[in-house]
């Protein structure tokens, strides 16, 4: 039986395994799936060691994703571009690394919710891994416009320059945000400090929707804000986390499962 895993520190909250096993079952594929806590320090040893034990996937997470760009023999233009892998596949020894988040993020948006990206202006909140990750899928899509903010306004410029050829993007700090979005991503830790970043609740659009890449069991502080303010619809990363699996799902076995009604079934 093929053998994947997600690995990261820590690792115990994963629902990865759950929902890679539903995968499975869904598609008719033949394989286990499991969770493995690797510290950073760790990384290349371990990883070494899962390959020579026949391993042919995994996920990577916190804080291990610029490790395992540094590991991998090739990528993905997307992973290239993000600085960051969050999937492993491995044939004959060697490793391909890709990020699929972005594309979970876009998949998610699109086929599940309903949003439609192209022609629109996105508000993206952080310049961090989270940001980096999602920037070059959103920007495929042609959003009209695609604005960074960020604490530090410097990495902000820094995300501008680096992908400017792909769409019209610019950049600023929280507090020279300008205009009104339809789109508001949040890529920063607020969720996890519950310190919502300084955002003047005027950028909101008449019908925006509000994104929170961060999944929790109760409303984040991104999600609170956003209804204090007149969001018509503020929804966190549960999509985004299913999507992104079954991006790589596919990556490793060539079948596409079904996501919704494992969303909504993880929303109950």
């Amino acid at each position: 039986m093929d053998k994947y895993l997600v690995i990261g520190d820590p690792i115990e909250h994963s629902i990865s395994p759950e929902i890679h096993t539903r995968f499975a079952s869904d598609t008719g594929q033949k394989l286990s799936y499991t969770r493995l806590r690797v510290k950073p320090a760790d990384f290349t040893f371990k990883v070494d060691e899962l390959i020579k034990d026949g391993i042919k996937g995994m996920n990577i997470t916190l804080p291990l994703k610029e490790l395992a760009f540094a590991y991998a023999d090739t990528l993905s233009l997307r992973a290239e571009l993000a600085g960051a892998v969050n999937t492993f596949k491995i044939e004959a020894g060697q490793v391909y690394g890709d990020n699929t988040d972005g594309a979970g993020l876009v998949r998610d948006l699109k086929f599940n919710l309903g949003f439609n990206i192209k022609d629109i202006r996105i508000l993206l909140l952080g310049a961090g891994g989270a940001a980096k990750g999602i920037l070059k899928p959103l920007l495929d899509e042609k959003p009209s416009q695609l604005h960074i903010a960020n604490r530090t306004p410097g990495k902000a410029f820094e995300l501008q320059e680096k992908y400017k050829s792909y769409g019209n993007i610019n950049a600023s700090g929280f507090l020279d945000i300008s205009g009104k979005y339809d789109l508001i991503i949040n890529a920063t830790s607020a969720s996890v400090t519950g310190d919502m970043p300084d955002v003047n609740p005027e950028v909101l659009g008449k019908n925006a929707l509000c994104y929170d890449l961060m999944y929790a069991k109760k409303p984040t502080a991104f999600i609170n804000w956003s209804h204090t303010h007149g969001a018509i619809s503020a929804v966190d990363g549960l999509g985004m986390l299913v999507e992104q699996a079954a991006e790589s799902f596919y990556l490793w076995r060539g079948v596409r499962p079904k996501t919704r009604d494992l969303i909504f079934e993880l929303k109950a």
